[in-house]
Parts: structure tokens; C-alpha cells; sequence
């Protein structure tokens, strides 16, 4: 597991699933290996592949986790870039299937984002859309999505009959609404511009109990975590009974072990029966020659 920067759930969710499974985790943080500096990107990729079954990554930037997937032998797991966040909107899909309201199937799911097109923006768009479902995005125009996004989103739209819809009116975005979503408003290396993205989003897309009352009675609150409690979303909403956050934060752990599961089981290699009793034979002969 290599972290650029701190983690709280994706590195406990990444260790504790490899744990359960009975496999060890390496946590390496920031500064005690070489990724990219004194090193290639490609060596250490390479070095790495000959001594684990998988490499969990979060990396500042997107292009470092492209190098490693493209150096790597064993499969890269991307736990989160600037770009996008995979494994997070995985377990919210999951989280969403725990709490679809009666009568409605996954095609039928409304998901509103009300924020900043962060990284969970990136792939919670793309994972709804693939799906068939319909999601909504209401922010102020200078942080809504970027065209090449909206372009994935749409393409998904065409073949899943899902719908996409980005949006400054918050209120018409939330009035179906499923599920009504937020994130941080701004992201590392983006602190010179707080006050300035403060007086965008605030008051008009925090996500407080007037703007949740806007949506139907059964909509549910999520946030990927962390929060900056009174910001994006009031307290009132996060520990209110249609908060589902703390379902999506333990969530992240059965989903990291489903990931495990899909990548690294059909690589492992299993002895036949014949060298498994050949290997046995040679440790009871080694054993019998010095008991």
C-alpha cells in the first residue's frame, strides 16, 4: 500500500481486508520508498511486482498511477488520485443498493452531487452513468464538470439509458433526488483559494436540513469522509436518521475485500497434488534424518 498522503478509511479498509483474508499489508508512506525520485517510476514498479500479489496506490497525481499500472506485473489498485477515486464510489453504488427504496431497481436511483467536480465527482458521474442511472450535478458553473468528463458521462448515457444533468439551480437537482451527495470544497494544494470558493458554494449549495427538506422524505445523505462538519453539510444532516455516511465508511472494507478477491485469487498459484507430495516427502525425509 503506497500513500502520498494521509488516509484514514481507504488504508484501515486496504489492511484490514487483506488481513481478514489472510494475506499482510505493507504500509508505505510518503518518503520511505522511492517513487519517482532517485528511482524511475518503472523500476520501482517492477521491483514491487516481484515481492507482492498486489500494489494499492494513492498518489497525487493521476500520471503516477498510470506509471505504475503500466510497469507493473501484478494488478495496481488505484485508491485514489486527483482525478478520480474508484474504490470509494464502488462501495457508494454498494451503499446505495443497501438503501435503493422499495420498488425501485438500480436504473431507477436519482443521485444528486451538490458541490465542487472533485475526484469522487469524477467517478461517482461515471460509475452512475455506466450503470443506467441519473445523476445530477449542481454547482456554480466555474466548478462544474470539465468537458472531457461530461463526454465519458454522456457516452455512458448512450449505451445505458442513464441520464446526466449538470446544473447551478441546487433546488430543481434535489427535488427526485435518491440520494443526495457532498464532498470537501476544495482539495490539497487548493488552500490559497478557500475564501474565495467559501463565497461560492456558501450558503447557497451547503448542504443543510432547508435544502435537504427540498428533496423526497426517503432521500438519503452520503459523504465520502473526511467532512469539514459546518461547511459542505451541516451537522444537522450528517448525524441526522437519513445520513447513510458512516454505512459507506464501513462499506469501503467488504468492498476492498471484493476487490482483493477479483485481482489477486485467479493469480495465485496452487501446487498440483503430485508436487504438493513431493515437497511433504522431502521435509519428512529431512525431518526423519535429523529427529
Amino acid at each position: 500500500m503506497i500513500f502520498e498522503e494521509p488516509s484514514t478509511r481507504t488504508r484501515i479498509s486496504f489492511e484490514v481486508a487483506m488481513t481478514e483474508l489472510g494475506g499482510h499489508a505493507l504500509y508505505l508512506k510518503s518518503g520511505e520508498i522511492h517513487l519517482g525520485v532517485r528511482e524511475s517510476l518503472s523500476d520501482t514498479a517492477r521491483v514491487i511486482s516481484r515481492m507482492v500479489d498486489v500494489i494499492m496506490a494513492r498518489t497525487l497525481k493521476h500520471e503516477t498511477m498510470l506509471g505504475l499500472a503500466a510497469a507493473a506485473t501484478v494488478p495496481v489498485i488505484n485508491g485514489l488520485t486527483d482525478y478520480n477515486h474508484p474504490t470509494q464510489v464502488l462501495c457508494d453504488v454498494f451503499t446505495m443498493m443497501e438503501h435503493t427504496p422499495p420498488g425501485k431497481r438500480l436504473e431507477d436511483l436519482r443521485v444528486t452531487f451538490v458541490g465542487d467536480a472533485t475526484n469522487v465527482l469524477s467517478s461517482l458521474m461515471h460509475i452512475c452513468t455506466r450503470l443506467g442511472m441519473h445523476f445530477s450535478h449542481a454547482a456554480p458553473k466555474k466548478y462544474q464538470p470539465p468537458v472531457e468528463w461530461r463526454a465519458i458521462a454522456e457516452e455512458n448515457c448512450q449505451a445505458s439509458g442513464g441520464t446526466l444533468t449538470i446544473t447551478e439551480d441546487v433546488i430543481a437537482a434535489v427535488k427526485e433526488a435518491d440520494f443526495l451527495y457532498t464532498d470537501l470544497w476544495w482539495w490539497v494544494g487548493q488552500e490559497d483559494q478557500i475564501p474565495e470558493r467559501r463565497s461560492a458554494f456558501m450558503p447557497k449549495y451547503q448542504v443543510n436540513m432547508e435544502l435537504l427538506r427540498q428533496a423526497p422524505a426517503h432521500c438519503k445523505f452520503m459523504h465520502c469522509l473526511p467532512a469539514s462538519r459546518g461547511v459542505e453539510a451541516t451537522d444537522e444532516v450528517m448525524d441526522s436518521p437519513q445520513s447513510i455516511i458512516f454505512d459507506q465508511s464501513e462499506n469501503r472494507l467488504h468492498t476492498e475485500k471484493g476487490l482483493l478477491v477479483w485481482f489477486v485469487y485467479p493469480r495465485l498459484k496452487r501446487p498440483s497434488p503430485e508436487l504438493r507430495a513431493f515437497h511433504t516427502g522431502r521435509i519428512l525425509s529431512f525431518l526423519d534424518a535429523r529427529l
